[in-house]
């Protein structure tokens, strides 16, 4: 495409805020891959331009989760940050589920569930039909064995359609939030966030954003602070 090549000599000439203008445009058509917001990340990096670099790397990550160069400059990025918030680790049942839910789309595991009904009707079909005792019990053992692996992708897929629904992240883009314990200015500060900063958006009401840390803490921003990362 002219324009992305024409952006991408602009970013080598170092004339980094006419190469994201050329990007912009390029958004603007509704035309998205992982190396257009990269570059774009990149752009905005070179400017220090905290928020928009870390929020662009992250759209890229969406289309090419396991890009290394990508995860690499997101975490050059996410050094500019003020806020140092911790993580709170997933334990338990619940963390070997999610883990195994997230290994494929929901979509994969829709047909993975089909696939093992087909193994089961077609094991407990050719355990009725089969004479011999070995091939019986073959049969039936893996008809068995498709009805589990079934039941499990059916669990797993609905996981997964649940973790991708409540999954909402945005990136802080002022400066400086005040985060409020409600959604009203009224309220009392609950804690305060800077630019770059990754939330979770659990909730909406009127102009706020009911939002999530890695940490546990809860609070209401203002929804203009806010870019959701989501949309496209």
């Amino acid at each position: 495409m002219q324009l992305f090549e024409q952006a991408n000599t602009l970013y080598n000439d170092a004339k980094y805020e006419e190469a994201i203008s050329k990007y912009q445009q390029i958004l603007d058509t509704d035309m998205h891959s992982a190396e257009l917001y990269f570059n774009l990340a990149n752009a905005h990096y070179k400017l220090n331009h905290i928020a928009p670099s870390i929020f662009y790397y992250e759209k890229a990550l969406q289309l090419a989760p396991n890009d290394a160069e990508i995860n690499q400059n997101i975490a050059f990025a996410k050094n500019m940050t003020l806020d140092a918030i911790d993580v709170v680790p997933e334990v338990g049942v619940s963390k070997v589920i999610n883990q195994v839910s997230n290994a494929v789309s929901f979509d994969a595991w829709a047909i993975l569930a089909i696939c093992f009904v087909f193994l089961a009707v077609f094991s407990f079909i050719n355990y009725y039909l089969a004479k011999g005792t070995k091939t019986k019990r073959f049969s039936f053992t893996v008809g068995f064995i498709g009805l589990f692996l079934m039941l499990g992708s059916v669990v797993s897929a609905f996981n997964k359609y649940d973790l991708d629904k409540n999954n909402n992240p945005a990136i802080v883009f002022a400066q400086e939030s005040q985060i409020k314990s409600e959604p009203n200015l009224r309220s009392t500060e609950a804690f305060v966030l800077h630019e770059g900063t990754k939330v979770q958006v659990l909730d909406t009401v009127e102009n706020w954003k009911k939002i999530k840390l890695t940490d546990g803490k809860t609070g209401w921003i203002p929804a203009t602070d806010i870019k959701l990362l989501k949309k496209f």
